[in-house]
């Protein structure tokens, strides 16, 4: 079952239990669809792909994610605790994010696998690791990690 069509039976759902936050975040998401779905460039009629709603529920994890921390910091708890619901409930749609422990694991097996020494190299590890870890771990979290095994 495509991303779109889980959003939409979730949707239906989430009206007839009247749940207002979900309902917001579950139409959030199916916004992002449809936008991607008619960007221009792209062939009309073509579905999203898995890899591309990967991203977009990935990009408004981090937003709501940023938003929160933006919020606390302006002491507005109301509104950091409405992103902080939306943020859940987009991430129940996304992989299973990697531990710490996964995430070292696999970047030690790309940095073998590229041939990466020095940190000279980040760029080299980041191109590979940002593609085969789209959605499993947060960005900030891989630069970070990247950063101290090759220091």
């Amino acid at each position: 079952m495509s991303l779109k069509t889980q959003i939409e039976s979730d949707i239906k759902q989430a009206m007839l239990a009247k749940e207002k936050d979900k309902l917001t975040a579950l139409r959030a998401i199916k916004s992002l669809i449809l936008l991607e779905e008619t960007k221009e460039g792209r062939v009309h009629g073509t579905e999203v792909t898995e890899a591309e709603e990967i991203q977009l529920l990935s990009k408004a994890a981090k937003q709501r994610r940023e938003s929160a921390e933006i919020f606390e910091k302006q002491n507005r708890q109301d509104l950091a605790d409405k992103e902080k619901a939306e943020l859940e409930i987009i991430e129940s749609y996304l992989p299973k994010q990697l531990s710490e422990a996964e995430l070292k694991e696999a970047l030690q097996a790309i940095i073998a696998r590229v041939g990466a020494s020095a940190p000279s190299d980040m760029g080299k590890v980041m191109g590979v690791a940002t593609k085969e870890l789209a959605g499993k771990a947060d960005g900030k979290a891989v630069s970070q990690m990247v950063k101290q095994l090759l220091a």
